[in-house]
């Protein structure tokens, strides 16, 4: 397939000329929706977008105007940064250089654990000494920052942001996380990750001045400290015109609010996340996510529950905040043209998007021209519409049709040579985001049979019901050549609570006539120890797994579906590939269920992930007549390692 690409010049509104990757954004969306041609997607697979970003980044190096001083640029043509503290690798081997030693800054060894940092000052008063090693105190007041806080929707509202003022002719700089494959996915100019090779000349800059400076007092920076002031020194060093900041948690002593006068301030969806750190109560929550809040700076919220609101306005009130709820965008604004994030909660997301990009545009004196070239002032400008419909975020709501077992022409593949896998991906892990997950996925799946909405805890009372829902044949006329069985792929951290997380998610999905013909536990690959790359090998042995956590949460499945509770024991995992599942697991319905027996027809705890997606795979290679439907949620860091098994 060859990709046509369009890049052409463009009037920014302060009278540059730009040159625009459309193409990039609609490449995304080909590759990534539903929409997609599923015989033809391997032509546009993952490893091709990722060439294509750097073809995009090789477009704009040469056309675009990136304002960055001639000092860097010569830095970046001879690679000094790289050679001096890579001993002359390749550039593959140094950037696998610089993973080893952002992991030496890993001072956690899985989430919630206390990060043990030496010194004797505070994680502000380090962030701010930090910056000023690397000079970037006085150049910080040049960054007109957009600061955003919240539970849910932070990153799909920054990303909103970004390509809302890329469009309206901005040079953009965005720093969110986590990233699901690869460090540079947290950092963003003009909608593109950074290079590898800029990526290296700032953090071996960054690295060798902190190193210098360190003493008993002032350690190295913990990992995500050191990620944030290097967005800093990449921002300031690239000038951009605007950066988009993603707090990382809570809002009041996260690393990002050593910020000091952003142009305004934002609070995505609150909900009931990292109590352990920032309090088991909406109202504890909502104090901390005000936190970023400065005198005078004007900020907006999305819609709250009264326990977090009240909160909010009595915090913005303390700081003279002038403080704004963002209605959530009303489709008809959007001209016949749709959100490239899926999910009706993305209109709120994209309501805060519009209220924060249009203040800011509004206090740095852009709005009068960007409306110039609009004809309707009650309507959206263009340059918003564009944003909203093009703006990319993976692993949120991610629609993608596996290619591996498209190896074949496109006119082979309509032969139905196999069946069908698609993954719908979402890094869902609080019981409000997996509610909102579960309503996305039910749609996405196109269920016909829809049951009234329950406002109880989801519990199976009649076998009957579930094995004609979930285990049966419900398709829309469109898809009734294909038998489709949903799966849930499944993990979270033990910090969580899955007596919550995973009946909210099976209730909510219930509740729209969708049932899961199985669940598959399965530990994440990543680690808290390690930061990988996207090229970093996925080891294909299986090491010796602790799988009491993934035990316990098929344990907690089995109590739904059969209303109560199973003894398990390590003698019913599957410990390696001998042990996988038949494929006729797929096809057994609850009736083949016997827990006495340690038959679990209805789940499976694997050890391996790398196992599973080959399991899945070998399943619709065998029947052609299947169509596999795999909701994979949890966990950010279960969806990342599941696209990078599908990028290979």
């Amino acid at each position: 397939m060859l990709i046509h690409t369009n890049t052409y010049p463009r009037k920014g509104i302060l009278g540059i000329t730009l040159f625009h990757q459309r193409e990039h954004q609609n490449s995304h969306r080909l590759a990534w929706t539903v929409s997609c041609l599923p015989a033809c997607v391997d032509a546009l697979d993952l490893t091709g977008i990722n060439n294509f970003h750097s073809q995009a980044n090789s477009i704009q190096k040469g056309f675009r105007n990136t304002k960055m001083s001639s000092e860097i640029m010569e830095k970046l043509s001879s690679n000094v940064v790289v050679k001096e503290n890579s001993n002359g690798l390749p550039l593959s081997s140094a950037y696998e250089t610089a993973m080893e030693a952002l992991s030496s800054l890993i001072t956690r060894q899985k989430r919630g654990d206390r990060s043990a940092i030496g010194g004797k000052y505070g994680k502000l008063d380090r962030m701010l000494m930090y910056i000023k090693i690397l000079g970037l105190e006085e150049h910080m007041a040049g960054l007109k920052i957009i600061h955003v806080a919240g539970t849910k929707g932070k990153g799909s509202t920054c990303t909103f942001c970004e390509a809302i003022l890329r469009e309206s002719g901005f040079r953009t700089g965005l720093f969110i996380s986590p990233h699901l494959i690869d460090v540079r996915e947290r950092f963003r100019l003009d909608g593109l990750d950074i290079s590898e090779d800029k990526f290296l000349l700032y953090f071996w800059d960054c690295w060798n001045q902190l190193k210098e400076n360190t003493t008993e007092d002032l350690p190295m920076p913990p990992l995500f400290q050191f990620l944030t002031v290097l967005a800093f020194k990449i921002f300031v060093s690239e000038k951009v015109e605007v950066a988009i900041i993603e707090v990382g948690l809570g809002g009041k002593k996260d690393s990002t609010n050593v910020i000091k006068e952003p142009v305004v301030c934002g609070i995505t969806s609150l909900g009931m996340d990292h109590i352990e750190a920032l309090g088991d109560t909406l109202g504890k929550i909502a104090s901390h996510k005000a936190g970023i809040f400065k005198p005078y700076i004007p900020a907006f919220t999305a819609p709250q529950l009264s326990e977090a609101m009240d909160v909010l306005q009595n915090r913005a009130h303390e700081q003279m905040v002038p403080l704004e709820v963002a209605a959530p965008i009303d489709p008809p604004k959007l001209r016949g043209l749709q959100l490239s994030l899926s999910g009706d909660h993305q209109f709120i997301n994209a309501g805060l998007a519009v209220s924060l990009c249009k203040t800011w545009l509004q206090r740095t004196g852009n709005w009068e021209k960007l409306l110039q070239n609009d004809s309707g002032k009650n309507n959206l400008p263009e340059a918003f519409l564009r944003g909203l419909s093009t703006a990319r975020l993976s692993g949120r709501a991610q629609i993608v049709h596996d290619s591996f077992l498209k190896s074949y022409s496109c006119s082979e593949a309509r032969e139905n040579s196999s069946g069908d896998l698609i993954f719908y991906l979402d890094g869902a892990h609080s019981p409000e985001s997996l509610e909102v997950c579960a309503k996305w996925f039910s749609n996405a799946v196109k269920v016909t049979k829809n049951l009234p909405q329950s406002s109880s805890p989801f519990k199976v009372r009649n076998v009957e019901e579930l094995r004609g829902n979930g285990y049966g044949h419900h398709e829309s006329e469109e898809e009734s050549d294909k038998i489709s069985k949903r799966i849930l792929l499944f993990n979270c951290m033990e910090v969580r609570d899955p007596q919550i997380l995973i009946p909210q998610l099976v209730n909510t999905c219930a509740s729209s006539g969708n049932y899961f013909s199985k669940a598959i536990f399965v530990p994440s690959m990543s680690t808290y120890n390690k930061v990988t790359s996207g090229a970093s090998i996925i080891p294909s042995d299986i090491p010796s797994r602790d799988l009491s956590w993934q035990l316990n949460l098929q344990r907690i499945w089995e109590r739904i579906i059969h209303g109560n509770d199973v003894v398990l024991d390590k003698s019913s995992e599957m410990d390696g590939p001998q042990n996988l599942p038949p494929h006729e697991f797929l096809y057994e319905d609850s009736s083949h269920c016997n827990p006495a027996a340690r038959c679990f027809s209805c789940s499976a705890v694997i050890p391996s992930l790398p196992l599973v997606i080959n399991w899945l795979r070998d399943c619709v290679r065998e029947n052609p007549s299947l169509r596999i439907q795999v909701l994979v949620t949890g966990s950010i860091h279960l969806v990342g390692d599941v696209l990078k098994l599908l990028r290979r």
